[in-house]
């Protein structure tokens, strides 16, 4: 993968990350892809894409992907700018992984997301699928590109 990756999540190395399932979000103002993962495996695959409602996150979907799931921690894509610098996606997911984190009570993890979108694409087209199919399909797999990202202890907090 091309994604430059950042330091380990400040205060939260990988020995004291919870053991379970995690649920990994790429948020978009549109399309927030899902997907999940196994800390014991350290694997993720991809599992739906919400579409966003006026700029809204789907909280009814979200609410029941984590009672079914029960995950022991959310795992949510924080998108910078390529020299590292903050953009205005940045402040909404942040805003999403603090929402995240009030509503469900739960150990919430931020992840330097940059080129997830580019490397889904990449292992969409590789996996031959035609690019008209991408749309929902990209964003489950960057979901999962956070996971694993998060998984390898890479992450921006």
């Amino acid at each position: 993968m091309n994604a430059p990756r950042s330091s380990p999540v400040a205060g939260n190395p990988v020995a004291e990350r919870p053991e379970g399932p995690v649920l990994g979000f790429d948020y978009g103002t549109e399309r927030i892809g899902v997907a999940v993962g196994q800390t014991l495996t350290g694997t993720a695959s991809p599992l739906t894409t919400l579409d966003a409602h006026g700029r809204h996150p789907d909280w009814t979907a979200i609410d029941r992907l984590v009672e079914e799931w029960r995950p022991a921690a959310l795992i949510i894509g924080i998108p910078r700018n390529m020299d590292g610098s903050d953009s205005e996606m940045t402040a909404r997911a942040s805003r999403f992984l603090r929402q995240l984190r009030a509503r469900h009570r739960l150990p919430t993890y931020g992840v330097d997301e940059r080129l997830t979108t580019f490397d889904a694409e990449q292992r969409l087209a590789e996996a031959g699928l035609p690019r008209d199919r991408f749309r929902g399909e990209v964003d489950r797999v960057a979901a999962q590109l956070i996971l694993e990202t998060w998984f390898s202890g890479d992450g921006d907090g």
